[in-house]
């Protein structure tokens, strides 16, 4: 009798393990053909520049400096998000910069990529923003860029916002896209539980298994989950080839990478009060149905930065699609232009 109701106890439990994986957001119709013929075949180049490391500290930070074909007219400096390297600043996104005459810098933080993995870190003494920013100075010493464009992606909107706070003489412009002043404002909804768990049930549905295909398909899931409701697809291709060239041509993705970031970015409480302080023209971009840093973040932190301003858009989610980078770009450039 105790040996049946162990074996039911453990029937019930596998039940309801294989039901939390197989529920939740799915890949989009077609992504596993899609997927399948990506992996088959060559992975484009994705590095177009000279490639360097910058010291920051004891860290080596790893940047891309794409020059447009004759005088330079600035510098722009893209700095990505959480737990993603510069491959996710897309040429779709770059382009246009260059083709206007502006020099493009993308870098990786610390702790992705092809930049330092701190394998000493202390959870009792983590790293910040503050220090992150300071990554991106040192890049900006080490391509003798005296000022820049700054365009920073959610954490990387957060480390653009402390650049242009702490350093400001070195910050032409800023442009801060789905980001927030303080992502643990308790007077705003926080990361609902469901956003965490699709990101366990991808890992266990994908990664377990292996195989090529497995990073791919955990990617888009991830992109998926990350889409706003507006009429736009995941670019499963784009997002296939990203995956496979960090795996394949570098280091992969760092595993420890979401949690010490995340600790960064817990570790720097607010900037709430200090955006006041931000002097340069200022560029807010965020997508109204965004999952993940929500609307109700832009809508608090963007009135506090002096005449900045305000892109909100329609449909968007945590992502900047081909559909909205048109609107996205008029914008930037409009705020670039006047410094």
């Amino acid at each position: 009798m105790l040996l049946y109701i162990i074996l039911s106890v453990i029937a019930i439990a596998s039940l309801g393990l294989l039901y939390f994986i197989h529920s939740g957001v799915q890949l989009p119709s077609g992504a596993h053909e899609v997927i399948a013929n990506t992996v088959a075949e060559p992975i484009p180049e994705m590095v177009k520049g000279e490639t360097k490391f910058a010291k920051s500290g004891e860290l080596d930070i790893w940047y891309e400096k794409i020059d447009p074909e004759g005088k330079i007219k600035g510098t722009v400096l893209l700095v990505m998000g959480h737990n993603s390297t510069s491959m996710l600043w897309t040429t779709h996104f770059y382009q246009p910069f260059l083709k206007e005459g502006y020099q493009v810098i993308r870098y990786d933080n610390r702790d992705v990529g092809m930049s330092t993995w701190i394998k000493n870190w202390d959870r009792k003494n983590p790293y910040t923003v503050e220090d992150m920013a300071a990554d991106g100075i040192a890049v900006l010493d080490d391509a003798g860029v005296e000022s820049a464009h700054v365009i920073g992606a959610s954490m990387g909107g957060m480390i653009a916002q402390r650049m242009a706070i702490s350093h400001s003489t070195r910050v032409s412009s800023l442009s801060s896209i789905m980001s927030t002043g303080y992502m643990m404002d308790p007077d705003i909804a926080p990361v609902p539980k469901w956003f965490t768990q699709n990101f366990i049930r991808f890992g266990m549905r994908y990664m377990l298994l292996g195989g090529k295909s497995a990073g791919p398909k955990f990617f888009v899931a991830i992109l998926q989950t990350l889409r706003g409701d507006g009429p736009y697809e995941i670019d499963i291709k784009g997002a296939s080839e990203i995956m496979l060239y960090e795996t394949q041509n570098r280091r992969g993705f760092n595993q420890r990478a979401i949690y010490q970031q995340g600790k960064a970015i817990e570790a720097s409480g607010s900037r709430l009060e200090e955006l006041n302080k931000i002097s340069m023209p200022t560029l807010i971009v965020h997508g109204k149905a965004d999952p993940l840093i929500i609307f109700d973040h832009a809508l608090k932190y963007a009135p506090l930065i002096p005449h900045a301003e305000q892109l909100f858009i329609d449909g968007m989610g945590h992502d900047i699609p081909l559909i909205y980078l048109g609107k996205v770009h008029e914008a930037i450039f409009r705020n670039l232009s006047k410094n």
